[in-house]
């Protein structure tokens, strides 16, 4: 039941933009909890990890270092790219760029499994670019947009240790202590996440409900162009590398899949409602797009799979 819950995801975050586009004062005030909310949903993110996933990252080192750094670079260039190509104000810009800088988001886990992917590698990566990304996030938003946007470096930093390693680090510690407690509440994690997230889409819709109607279409454009670059490149990348056809798919859905969360949560509490539209729309389509893209992969796989016998 809960499992057929968190699959329709998309669907719940569409239906709450809606109500919260046409009743927006159900969820303005709810405004000062987006960052609870994400502390919430990266220590349900600590807490379903085990010291495991990071002894996991000596046995794929290659595979993880080769997407780690095509996540940290194909992202942000794509998203400040875009941005220009588009036109975007410096507060699109930032909000593109944010998404593009932050670490992997955890629903690339769920569509590697479905995709026939390397789940450990797929976990290993998301952890190890969550806390490379403490610092790499605001070091690349700095980089690329600091000229026309000041970017309180120090500060987002500061935040992001508060926001992101220490609930990761406590969660990882939880679960490394009281397993067995943890197993029993382990099918809650993916739903509380959820509930965080599509909460926190209402949120910034609600913020942005005035402007929407105008900027929003152009966003979401960008949006998909970013998302779908981004999983373009990570495959084929890799390909060219000359990795398993696993591998392929597993760092393709790490790079084009973001913490577009975390993203949305920075922009709201260091930049404007609007900076944030980026990561609220990246949040709905990357889900959609994972899971066409997971389940075209498995459906090619099962194929192949049948016909490798008779061969």
């Amino acid at each position: 039941m809960i499992g057929r819950i968190t699959q329709l995801f998309p669907v719940w975050a569409v239906l709450f933009a809606v109500l919260a586009y046409m009743s927006p004062t159900l969820f303005v005030g709810l405004k000062t909890q987006i960052v609870p909310l994400l502390t919430c949903i990266m220590l349900a993110m600590g807490i379903s990890l085990s010291p495991k996933d990071f002894i996991n990252v000596a046995q794929h080192k290659k595979a993880v270092g080769i997407g780690v750094i095509l996540q940290f670079l194909i992202m942000p260039v794509t998203a400040l790219l875009i941005s220009f190509l588009m036109g975007f104000s410096s507060e699109l810009t930032v909000g593109m760029v944010l998404v593009g800088s932050v670490a992997g988001g955890t629903s690339s886990n769920v569509m590697a499994f479905l995709a026939k992917g390397n789940v450990a590698l797929s976990i290993s990566m998301t952890a190890i670019s969550t806390l490379l990304g403490v610092i790499v996030t605001p070091v690349l938003v700095e980089l690329l947009v600091g000229q026309t946007v000041d970017v309180p470096v120090s500060a987002m930093l500061m935040s992001l240790v508060k926001i992101v390693l220490l609930p990761v680090s406590i969660g990882l510690v939880i679960n490394t202590f009281a397993h067995k407690a943890v197993n029993k509440i382990h099918s809650l994690l993916p739903l509380i996440s959820m509930v965080a997230i599509v909460l926190i889409i209402a949120i910034v819709v609600a913020l942005n409900a005035n402007n929407l109607s105008q900027i929003g279409p152009v966003v979401a454009l960008a949006v998909i162009l970013h998302n779908g670059i981004g999983l373009t490149a990570g495959y084929y990348s890799c390909r060219l590398l000359g990795f398993e056809e696993s591998t392929c798919r597993t760092i393709a859905f790490e790079v084009g899949l973001q913490n577009s969360g975390l993203a949305t949560a920075l922009a709201m509490k260091f930049f404007s409602p609007a900076s944030a539209i980026a990561g609220t729309l990246f949040s709905v389509w990357h889900n959609i797009s994972g899971s066409l893209l997971a389940g075209y992969w498995a459906n090619k796989q099962n194929k192949h799979n049948k016909v490798s016998p008779a061969c």
